[in-house]
């Protein structure tokens, strides 16, 4: 076990309660860019790639700002795509590359225990990133996940009263994603904490994998055994499952659509909430997400103390007052695509109104 890691095991093992979130590096060593400190290799291991996110965003974001913050660090990334036992044989494989301090963000949080046990004896802090994983956990980074449910449960209450008052009498599908981890279930948990006692669910589907397919077919289901004209709106936990549902929705011949929700404003989701056949996404901001991690990251493998850069504790069922970074999800309507996702420069304007889209986008005011 090298020095720096033994001293970033016991930093995590002994941190004092958290406070505020640092808005600067703080306690990540006297090194600051990485000049005056040798550089390590951060192992980066992300859950899937059928998400646009992970791939697009989450992965350039955190290489970027690592090496910002430490102009000798490198990072080791891989992809599990899905797949339990790829990741934990890419584990296997950051420990043997002698990474210093693993992001991961799990396939699955019960699966990956062992691999995060296995990390935590090699003297490797692991960061949970953007859902938790049992085992010995150092930090954890994400967004308020049932704040993601809530927020998405809230815009489709307004969006059914906004059509007959349908806010107390609606029949709602709900397209949930896998609950294969806490963060999953915390966005169901989040939207019916709002729906329940508000509208009628009258089907709900977990979602293998996040499946586009499985929620196209599923949502044909729904359709066959409700009818055509029976479903008010559509609560779906994802962009990609969002649109599942909506080309079944399309292929049903249901005009006008109901509203439907999502989550991570993908650029096509994007375009169909301004087309208006999606009601909304949220948008989780990933360069803050990234940027936490980063530093986080950097903070453990020079083994030093991260209380100024977390500002809650989370507990799983084996690791118990994780520091952690809870970060504000932001909804995202037709009214909220400049002020958001194009303010933060994730889009530009002409990225989303592509031809096709020019007279909705006139139409939204992105445009003249």
């Amino acid at each position: 076990m090298s020095v720096r890691r033994g001293r970033a095991v016991l930093a995590a093992a002994v941190l004092p309660p958290v406070v505020a979130v640092a808005l600067s590096l703080g306690g990540c060593g006297s090194g600051g860019s990485g000049s005056a400190e040798g550089g390590f290799k951060v192992g980066l291991l992300l859950s899937q790639n059928v998400q646009t996110r992970w791939e697009r965003f989450d992965k350039p974001l955190i290489e970027k700002r690592v090496t910002e913050l430490c102009a000798r660090c490198t990072v080791e990334y891989a992809n599990a795509e899905g797949d339990v036992a790829t990741q934990k044989q890419q584990v296997e494989t950051m420990i043997n590359r002698d990474v210093e301090v693993l992001l991961l963000s799990a396939v699955n949080f019960r699966s990956l225990r062992s691999s995060v046990e296995r990390a935590h004896d090699a003297g490797i802090p692991v960061i949970a990133y953007d859902g938790l994983v049992e085992g010995p956990v150092s930090a954890h980074v994400s967004f308020d996940n049932e704040r993601v449910g809530r927020l998405q449960g809230e815009a489709l209450l307004r969006a059914l009263g906004n059509r007959a008052d349908k806010a107390d009498s609606g029949q709602v599908v709900m397209m949930n994603g896998p609950q294969t981890s806490p963060t999953n279930v915390a966005f169901k948990k989040g939207a019916l904490s709002v729906l329940q006692g508000e509208v009628r669910i009258v089907k709900s589907y977990d979602t293998p994998g996040w499946s586009q397919e499985t929620a196209h077919t599923n949502m044909d289901n729904a359709l066959a055994a409700l009818g055509t004209d029976s479903v008010d709106g559509v609560y779906a936990a994802n962009d990609g499952l969002a649109a599942g549902v909506i080309s079944a929705l399309k292929n049903a011949g249901i005009d006008p659509l109901p509203p439907v929700t999502g989550q991570d404003a993908d650029l096509a989701a994007v375009q169909r909430v301004v087309l208006g056949e999606q009601y909304m996404s949220v948008y989780k901001p990933f360069k803050a997400e990234a940027d936490a991690a980063a530093r986080i990251a950097v903070a453990l493998g020079r083994g030093d103390d991260i209380t100024d850069l977390t500002d809650t504790t989370v507990d799983t069922a084996t690791t118990k007052h994780i520091p952690a970074v809870q970060l504000d999800p932001v909804p995202v309507t037709v009214a909220d695509i400049r002020s958001t996702v194009v303010e933060d420069g994730v889009y530009t304007v002409d990225q989303i109104c592509a031809p096709e889209l020019a007279a909705a986008c006139r139409r939204a005011g992105l445009t003249e």
